[in-house]
């Protein structure tokens, strides 16, 4: 499914479906927090990290917890990632491995992350952050999973979409948030914003929010890998949160965007569709270009018909946020971390 347009309407011209919908968001929120507050929490052997968001829709988690995992490992810690594999058939907990599962079984997004570190899926949380301690996991990245109060998370990292932001403010159905915002900010440690300067800028006035929360900014960059983008004519298809992100990543990147194709996010692509666009993209002269993620969710014989534009977070300080990191790794006890 797609969000409704008027989910992102800026909060002071909301309109009138929002109000409409408020009761039922009212439902959802006291529905949110009474199962918050009935939650186990139970503590792990060892330390979580939760890698999630407020909105509904894609914010850039993938991209974050790939990233917090590489600065883990410089660190000589040993992080796994354990995630519930949207799409993906698999209950687990299974270690994914990307030479022997599909998208299908284990779904796009730990199918892209097992390429850089131990991914484990899990539609019971807590089954797959303790198969990762069992693995010998030194901290656990919990990706997504911030209102599930299955187990407890030693470390919250809300990660938001600085050019969208928190959307209309509204709760579930009347606008994208999944609780109301004052009650997730509340549990949150780390505030990850991650847009361009202007975009964060406009965060910091629409949201004042976020203020005095410790916040880390970063960009989703084009990862140099010996193309040159610049003029290259490309056919540009998506089924990811935001589409328009990645097309606008790849215009900006110096590509010949001459057809955008939009689909729901974690869209499966059919036989027919995918020869649609082959067929599409032929006629105009163009190159199929996708993103990581979609490109999981390819069939094996399509993946050389198209090109991944792949990004990867880079964050504004680094060295900030790694010296963060291993200042909270020292205090959960993390030896390496000294």
């Amino acid at each position: 499914m797609r969000a409704p347009l008027f989910w992102n309407r800026p909060r002071d011209a909301r309109g009138l479906k929002p109000w409409l919908l408020s009761p039922l968001a009212a439902v959802w929120t006291a529905v949110t927090r009474r199962r918050l507050a009935k939650g186990a929490w139970e503590k792990m052997p060892v330390p979580v990290v939760c890698v999630g968001n407020i909105n509904a829709g894609g914010t850039g988690k993938t991209p974050s917890v790939i990233a917090l995992l590489g600065m883990f490992g410089e660190a000589g810690i040993t992080a796994h990632v354990v995630s519930r594999g949207y799409g993906g058939s698999v209950e687990g907990p299974v270690r994914v491995d990307e030479r022997v599962h599909s998208a299908d079984e284990v779904g796009d997004e730990p199918l892209q992350i097992s390429a850089f570190g131990p991914c484990w899926v899990a539609k019971d949380r807590r089954a797959g952050v303790l198969a990762a301690v069992e693995a010998d996991a030194e901290v656990v990245l919990l990706d997504d999973g911030f209102q599930n109060p299955a187990i407890a998370k030693d470390l919250n990292i809300v990660v938001v979409d600085a050019e969208v932001g928190f959307g209309n403010g509204m709760v579930m159905p009347a606008g994208p948030l999944r609780e109301p915002l004052k009650d997730g900010l509340k549990r949150a440690d780390v505030v990850l914003t991650i847009g361009p300067e202007a975009a964060q800028k406009r965060l910091e006035r629409d949201w004042p929010e976020i203020a005095g929360l410790p916040r880390w900014q970063a960009s989703l960059q084009p990862l140099a890998m010996g193309i040159d983008w610049n003029g290259m004519v490309c056919l540009a298809f998506a089924g990811i949160g935001r589409p328009g992100k990645f097309f606008a990543s790849l215009k900006r990147a110096g590509a010949d965007v001459v057809a955008t194709r939009a689909f729901p996010d974690h869209a499966p692509y059919s036989d027919a569709v995918l020869q649609r666009l082959k067929a599409e993209a032929w006629g105009k002269g163009a190159n199929l270009v996708t993103t990581e993620k979609d490109v999981a969710r390819l069939p094996a014989h399509f993946k050389p018909e198209v090109m991944a534009f792949p990004v990867r977070l880079v964050f504004d300080n680094p060295g900030g946020v790694k010296t963060a990191l291993l200042a909270w790794a020292a205090e959960e006890g993390i030896d390496k971390a000294l």
